[in-house]
């Protein structure tokens, strides 16, 4: 019944946003068409942040149920700087900070009262959050002794419109996973602030270089998986519909071809320069969202640099996700990843079993 009383709400609200108010002047039918189509679409993308808003509530409660035997879960709201574009501030909060979510996982094992490394894991967009399934991961980084904070940073969806409009892609959100990490470093007890790292795929991978390259005094090593890297030439392989998220008025507002230098401010693959910090990078031959021949751009420009990093392009079944599965092939990548962090980080329990057996039991 209480479905059959929401499709007749939302059916009723669609008719009332169709027929809207009557013009005060006469309108052709084309242009009542229109307008109808319009108030329809904005219906649609409000439906849209209230199902998200959902989704997130829901998946929070999951969040305690996958580790909360392992770890202490909080979630926490904290800020970084102001909104990028404020077209029409309030005026009496112009230049406000920007106010977010955070997520801190921390190790319910003492590990014999040692101060424990802190890992920033920035999740993957555009227009995306941090969600369970990255749980596994999050586990076996607890397991290892880590504190993992993993900033819901702007742009983020399952926090409403305003969150998800006040994206900046390559930008500010970069300085919102500075803040989780400053946060942390400043707040909790066991962290020890001098062993920093990150650790991010796809979008996360993106933050994670921007962050090395922009706050080497900040972390000590980072881990950038299927990295999206150069914007440009991701404009050009993933099309107009893709393009749409960054030429929107709340967010660059212009294409690449109007304004080239803001995609290339924006993209690793034009700031390899600034590189000071270990990383590794991995990509995969069959990646179906970053193109391996992002990843390989990205190489060849830190070689061209003449900067030291790892890297290694992968041939592996699960595309884009190929190392994040729970797949042997995926354990195996995994261990190459917490081997090279553990060589920066001195996590105190490097080298934990992977797989369903880790940890005591499987994640559900």
């Amino acid at each position: 019944m209480r479905t059959i009383r929401l499709c007749r709400t939302l059916a009723a609200a669609t008719v009332a946003v169709l027929i809207g108010h009557a013009p005060a002047v006469a309108q052709t039918p084309a242009q009542q068409a229109a307008e109808a189509g319009e108030r329809l679409i904005r219906a649609h993308r409000s439906l849209n942040h209230r199902i998200d808003v959902l989704e997130k509530l829901i998946d929070d409660v999951l969040w305690f149920e996958r580790l909360s035997d392992v770890a202490v879960v909080e979630k926490v709201r904290i800020y970084g700087p102001p909104l990028a574009n404020e077209p029409d501030p309030p005026p009496s909060g112009p230049g406000n900070p920007f106010k977010f979510y955070t997520y801190l996982f921390t190790p319910r094992e003492d590990f014999g009262g040692r101060d424990l490394p802190l890992l920033v894991l920035p999740h993957g967009g555009v227009h995306s959050d941090f969600t369970t399934y990255y749980s596994r991961i999050v586990r076996e980084l607890v397991a290892q002794g880590y504190i993992v904070v993993a900033p819901e940073y702007r742009g983020s969806t399952g926090y409403g419109r305003g969150t998800y409009e006040a994206i900046d892609y390559g930008g500010r959100e970069v300085q919102d996973a500075l803040a989780a990490r400053d946060w942390v470093v400043a707040n909790h007890p066991r962290v020890d602030g001098d062993r920093v790292g990150l650790i991010g795929w796809s979008h996360g991978g993106l933050i994670t270089l921007h962050s090395l390259f922009e706050h080497p005094d900040k972390y000590v090593v980072g881990f950038a998986g299927v990295p999206v890297s150069d914007l440009v030439q991701r404009m050009g392989y993933l099309g107009p519909g893709y393009q749409a998220y960054y030429d929107a008025d709340y967010h660059i507002g212009q294409t690449p071809y109007e304004n080239l230098d803001e995609y290339k401010r924006r993209s690793p693959v034009w700031n390899v320069e600034k590189l000071e910090r270990p990383v590794r990078i991995h990509g995969n031959v069959h990646d179906e969202d970053v193109n391996v021949i992002e990843v390989e751009h990205l190489i060849q420009a830190l070689k061209a640099a003449d900067k030291e990093f790892e890297y290694e392009i992968y041939d592996l079944p699960g595309g884009h996700s190929f190392d994040r599965l729970d797949t042997p092939e995926a354990w195996e990548v995994r261990r190459v990843i917490y081997d090279f962090l553990a060589r920066h980080l001195d996590p105190p329990r490097p080298g934990i079993e992977l797989g369903l057996r880790a940890n005591g039991r499987a994640s559900p």
